[in-house]
């Protein structure tokens, strides 16, 4: 079964190739040009991505995105972010509002393509672990087969992707992961001028869980690692 796209843009131009370039690799695509509209759709018709643009007629992207993350029903739909280059700010904060990524126009359909690939594939159930059923560190363990971190016996609810970061620096416990590398292997993709995204990530996860949070040491100008 194809995935489902559901795309709010305004510029006709933009929506019309975006949906050409969509379709032709395998996706259904759902369009919508008004920001109100596109939250009616995102809500009625569950879609596997919602492609956002941030300025939008009657709604912004980022207060889309706001309410989209903070319901239940719809807080797991990964979305991206289209931002205006120099819009620094709006990237930011569609990050910490809990956009799964953003891309910066120009772009290239193709990239755009290759990361709703990426993000649906971070979002995908976890494959049964063969070797590491769970990663621990005292009070802290994340279950790689039920795709739960618990932290001092409770649970605590993280995003696909903040569970893939969390997992990935706990594995390579004491290394280094430069920000490239953790680009790689979370996110499955290598571009350069995204690092912000890395970091971001990286402040929400210490957020989410609270003193477990002085383990992941900030390696300025390279990138993190989790303390021994």
């Amino acid at each position: 079964m194809a995935n489902t796209i559901l795309l709010v843009e305004d510029d006709e131009d933009i929506r019309q190739l975006l949906t050409f370039t969509f379709e032709a690799a395998g996706f259904d695509v759902i369009t919508r040009a008004d920001g109100q509209e596109g939250l009616d759709a995102a809500l009625a018709e569950a879609p596997d991505v919602i492609i956002l643009d941030i300025m939008l007629p009657s709604m912004s992207g980022l207060d889309i995105c706001k309410v989209l993350k903070r319901s239940a029903e719809t807080e797991s739909i990964p979305v991206i972010m289209l931002t205006a280059r120099g819009e620094e700010v709006d990237r930011v904060v569609g990050l910490e509002l809990g956009a799964d990524d953003y891309v910066v126009k120009p772009f290239s359909p193709r990239e755009l393509v290759l990361r709703v690939r990426a993000v649906l594939k971070r979002n995908a159930p976890a494959e049964p672990a063969t070797k590491t059923s769970s990663l621990k560190m005292d009070g802290l363990v994340v279950d790689m087969d039920a795709y739960k971190v618990i932290i001092d016996g409770e649970e605590v609810l993280l995003t696909a992707t903040e569970f893939k970061l969390l997992a990935e620096l706990l594995k390579n416990k004491g290394r280094v992961r430069t920000r490239d590398q953790l680009l790689n292997t979370v996110w499955g993709y290598e571009f350069e001028g995204y690092a912000r995204t890395v970091d971001t990530h990286v402040r929400r996860l210490r957020q989410k869980i609270g003193d477990y949070a002085k383990y992941i040491e900030t390696m300025r100008g390279v990138g993190y690692r989790f303390k021994e």
